[in-house]
């Protein structure tokens, strides 16, 4: 099989270190080829021949010490971080805050608009089994329960005879009337 690259061919060689030679390499060669099967063998062997010489030379204890220091600089930038690490969550906790409040604010909104809107109030001593129906939660079935239970003398009757549960009473109690 022979090895063609088409349009883009990235080669990375990670960093190794040796101390005694050349510290850290970092290689990288971006290729733009078509056919040049030439330049892409120069190159692995290029790579090649790197690579071998990065076998790492340390002993324990500087493999030790290397992360130690890895370990401190990790330490140290996160002492540095945690005060604005800290006023970012007050930030996100003020914001969240704020968005509860409008949430809050809009949900009003809606109900009073709902309420003063275009929906009428409906008499459930006279409405019809369709107007019931129109109003929030009530289905078929409920609105025949309101329509046996005839008379109501007070919306809260709705409640004291069964008709309909506390849940669909919230629901209701601002749009319907007895008289």
């Amino acid at each position: 099989m022979v090895f063609r690259p088409q349009k883009l061919f990235i080669v990375i060689v990670k960093g190794c270190h040796i101390d005694t030679c050349c510290g850290v390499w970092n290689v990288v060669l971006i290729i733009c080829l078509r056919r040049a099967r030439v330049f892409v063998m120069a190159c692995s062997a290029l790579f090649w021949v790197v690579t071998a010489g990065c076998a790492p030379k340390d002993t324990d204890q500087q493999q030790k010490e290397r992360e130690d220091k890895t370990r401190e600089d990790a330490a140290k930038a996160t002492e540095r971080a945690k005060p604005e690490i800290q006023e970012a969550g007050r930030e996100l906790g003020r914001a969240a805050d704020e968005a509860a409040r409008e949430a809050r604010a809009f949900a009003e909104g809606v109900r009073q608009g709902w309420l003063q809107g275009g929906h009428h109030i409906v008499n459930v001593n006279s409405a019809s089994e369709t107007d019931l129906m129109e109003l929030p939660d009530v289905s078929q079935t409920t609105a025949r329960k309101i329509i046996r239970n005839r008379p109501y003398h007070a919306r809260e009757d709705l409640l004291a005879k069964r008709v309909v549960s506390e849940e669909q009473y919230a629901k209701i109690k601002d749009i319907v009337t007895v008289q």
